[in-house]
């Protein structure tokens, strides 16, 4: 799907894959699928969506708030971070989630794309602004802007101890949140969207998919066991 002008995107779900159950089409290598099935996987996703398998970044993602502009992928050797940025013409960029969520940007104008992985820490710690300000530094404006922040936990699923919310929402009010029992919970695409308008993004849709809730898409939560899919944004 076009995100924007000259802007692809998609995000996998379990389906179609070659690895067996529960992993199905895992994509993510830190899981106890195999890791060939997991390169097969990969392999078959980005061929369909027309991208070139050798031409997908995909990060090691350690919960931080690192981001760093990309121009190749770097195959076994990945640097320790959660967000990639590029301006290189069908070059795919590639977050993984299991709960956590996507975020990925794009300002079609200076033609600048860039993807993050905001789990709790990394939405904390302002991986997406932080995602923002790189790009803009490299001519991407930030009213310009499009940006999309996938499938995750909502905030009628993401139980927390009521200390973790405290501390969270001291850090990001938005991500205050109980589930539809009444227990202590946090909202991190609530707490996302708001870091994306104080930076000035312009546009910002959101998959309005709970992970947990829906047993199309991998959950860490809900299985424990479990594969990831994946959301990827390319310049056309």
């Amino acid at each position: 799907m076009d995100l924007a002008a000259g802007i692809r995107y998609a995000i996998t779900d379990r389906h179609g894959g070659v690895s067996p159950a529960p992993y199905d089409r895992n994509l993510g290598g830190a899981t106890a699928d195999d890791y060939q099935n997991v390169l097969r996987n990969r392999e078959l996703t980005a061929s369909q969506f027309g991208v070139a398998p050798d031409r997908v970044v995909w990060m090691r993602q350690v919960h931080s708030a690192t981001v760093q502009r990309v121009t190749a992928p770097w195959g076994t050797d990945a640097p320790g971070l959660d967000g990639v940025w590029t301006t290189e013409q069908g070059l795919a960029l590639a977050s993984l989630g299991a709960d956590c969520a996507a975020v990925l940007l794009a300002d079609p104008v200076a033609r600048v794309i860039g993807a993050a992985h905001s789990g709790r820490a990394g939405t904390l710690d302002g991986v997406a602004p932080n995602l923002v300000a790189a790009m803009a530094e490299a001519g991407a404006d930030p009213s310009r802007m499009v940006a999309l922040i996938g499938p995750a936990a909502c905030g009628h699923c993401y139980e927390v101890p009521a200390a973790m919310r405290e501390e969270a929402a001291a850090a990001l009010p938005e991500v205050w949140s109980t589930t539809r029992q009444g227990t202590p919970a946090l909202d991190l695409p609530a707490g996302i969207t708001a870091q994306l308008a104080r930076a000035g993004v312009a546009e910002i849709r959101r998959d309005p998919r709970c992970t947990i809730e829906d047993a199309d898409l991998f959950s860490h939560r809900r299985e424990q066991a479990t594969g990831r899919f994946a959301a990827y944004i390319w310049l056309t």
